[in-house]
């Protein structure tokens, strides 16, 4: 039973990663570290068409990692949970001491494109 639930835990990690590993939907997390925003301003600060930074929304919400509040006639998006900018804060630390090494790796270069 608990090698069940190691790999239950383990495929849920994997997921949450992929989730993170595409550079458009880390483009708007980073941005909604910040704060709330809406499209329009996401769209302006990652340099993303409104269509790729809706799609990716979508998916996020999906996910609970960010979450939506209508005020007026927009829609504002925030970080789902405090923790993922924990998160990415503890990613910018360790790339601080590591960058150099996660830079040369050639196993995930693919992954990137």
């Amino acid at each position: 039973m608990l090698a069940d639930t190691s790999l239950h835990t383990t495929n849920c990690q994997a997921k949450l990663f992929r989730g993170l590993a595409d550079p458009s939907r880390l483009a708007i997390l980073e941005a909604l570290r910040q704060g709330s925003l809406h499209v329009s301003a996401i769209v302006a600060a990652t340099g993303l068409s409104q269509s790729n930074v809706s799609n990716h929304l979508r998916c996020l919400s999906e996910c609970g990692l960010v979450r939506a509040e209508t005020r007026g006639r927009f829609v504002h998006y925030q970080l789902g949970d405090e923790r993922i900018e924990q998160l990415l804060r503890l990613a910018d630390e360790l790339l601080t001491d590591t960058a150099c090494g996660v830079r040369a790796c050639g196993n995930y270069e693919r992954a990137s494109r």
